[in-house]
């Protein structure tokens, strides 16, 4: 029996200097803390009938390790993988085997009409969507989208 949004979260991972948000140039990334934006994917989840699982990491590896965690005991995926975005293959190897696993990248900024290097992202090769530029209030469009495709 597949797993469903009432026993199931969807996992929501963050990765590196996201710690930081609230803080770290909130001319870009605005004055709301990593808590703020756990609060409002708990809100929009529980909206769906839906929990969340919320983590955050500097490290490349324990992302990569969640997201194998993820494809066994999480109904989909919500992931700012910050600027891994731009350099990851292996989070896309990662992302690639949660087959049928629904996976929605969020960015806070518009990684579009920022630097040039920013405009590449691996891990949208294998995403189900993609938001940016959304500021925070993207964590929560993303959420909805998970919780949709995941059958809610």
């Amino acid at each position: 029996m597949p797993p469903t949004l009432a026993h199931t979260p969807i996992m929501v991972l963050n990765g590196p200097n996201l710690n930081l948000l609230g803080q770290r140039q909130p001319e870009i990334y605005g004055s709301d803390t990593l808590a703020d934006v756990e609060a409002l994917c708990v809100k929009a989840a529980a909206a769906h009938g839906a929990t969340v699982d919320f983590r955050q990491s500097n490290h490349e590896g324990e992302l990569i390790d969640w997201i194998h965690e993820a494809r066994l005991h999480h109904v989909g995926i919500v992931i700012n993988p910050a600027a891994y975005t731009h350099t990851s293959v292996a989070l896309l190897d990662a992302l690639n085997a949660c087959d049928g696993l629904p996976v929605v990248e969020v960015h806070i900024s518009n990684v579009h009409r920022r630097e040039e290097f920013r405009h590449r992202s691996y891990v949208s090769l294998r995403a189900d969507g993609v938001i940016a530029g959304c500021g925070v209030q993207g964590y929560a469009f993303a959420v909805e989208r998970v919780a949709t495709l995941a059958g809610a």
